[in-house]
């Protein structure tokens, strides 16, 4: 039966897919992938999987899984789902906590912890927002971005030498 039917379907399907090929609909799904990629690269630990070690990549990750260890993500964003438990230090532009976070958060941007989140240990970011209802135990590091860090610097040196 299966011999049968593989000579008809193949004699059939070359002349349909041989004027798709080279149509343009083909030529549209390569730069749509690209712009995907590039516009919104993100990577997702989900519930079942539980990591050990290190994590650092050049992309976005959103955790709802267990993770222990560290995790640098330099330039993205870090998203603790709210299912996500992490026992790691995090270093990242942004991150976001709606699950539980044990360990130091270090963000060159920001850092929400949002109602349902928990942060047990220190925090360093240009910006940080708590809502109501969420945990935080630690220390706080307010530091200046890069941008206001170096616009600032100039104008505080002259202060100090005129005093």
């Amino acid at each position: 039966m299966w011999k049968p039917s593989q000579p008809e379907t193949p004699n059939a399907t070359p002349t349909p897919e041989a004027p798709r090929s080279p149509a343009p609909p083909v030529a549209s799904h390569e730069p749509a992938r690209a712009t995907a990629a590039v516009s919104g690269e993100q990577a997702t630990i989900t519930k079942g999987l539980f990591i050990k070690g290190e994590i650092t990549g050049t992309e976005s990750l959103t955790i709802d899984g267990k993770v222990e260890g560290s995790i640098v993500l330099n330039g993205n964003r870090c998203t603790v789902g709210r299912n996500g438990q992490v026992a790691a230090s995090i270093t990242a532009r942004e991150v976001v906590v709606l699950g539980k976070v044990r360990g130091n958060v270090s963000a060159t941007d920001r850092v929400d912890i949002r109602a349902e989140g928990a942060v047990t240990g220190d925090v360093s970011a240009a910006r940080i927002s708590i809502e109501d209802g969420a945990f935080f135990k630690g220390g706080i590091d307010i530091r200046k971005s890069d941008a206001q860090g170096k616009a600032a610097a100039p104008a505080a040196e002259p202060a100090k030498a005129t005093v």
